[in-house]
């Protein structure tokens, strides 16, 4: 018995705000099905339909974060990550006192890079350089 390659994965595409808005005018319409759309355009029905979705949430039609509500939200979370490491650093590094002179020893530098902190950063927030 023959066995059934696994069908690859589509590479993650990223498409215009006006092309996904011409798809779901398309969409919208009603000539042609969602599914119909996708096919005709190499697109997955899923995301064709997240996509009507989405424009119905920006439209006020159904309940949900609009686009600008998502990104203001990513960049807020984004936002919180990075003060969360400021603090995780901040608290490390607590042993410096104010006026003490500075030396930032090569195993503090790594020990930042190993746990994911951005040397840079630390340093901006320590005031070394």
């Amino acid at each position: 018995m023959e066995s059934m390659g696994k069908k690859k994965p589509r590479p993650r595409r990223s498409f215009m705000p006006e092309f996904k808005a011409e798809i779901v005018e398309l969409c919208r319409r009603g000539d042609r099905s969602v599914g119909q759309v996708a096919k005709d355009f190499d697109l997955t029905e899923t995301a064709v339909r997240l996509w009507v979705s989405q424009a119905e949430v920006d439209a006020g039609e159904r309940d949900g974060l609009t686009s600008s509500e998502r990104g203001e939200l990513a960049a807020l979370r984004r936002e919180n990550c990075r003060l969360r490491e400021d603090v995780e650093i901040l608290k490390r590094d607590s042993f410096l006192r104010e006026g003490d002179p500075v030396t930032v020893h090569p195993v503090i530098i790594e020990a930042e890079k190993r746990d994911g902190h951005n040397v840079k950063r630390a340093c901006e927030l320590l005031k070394v350089s």
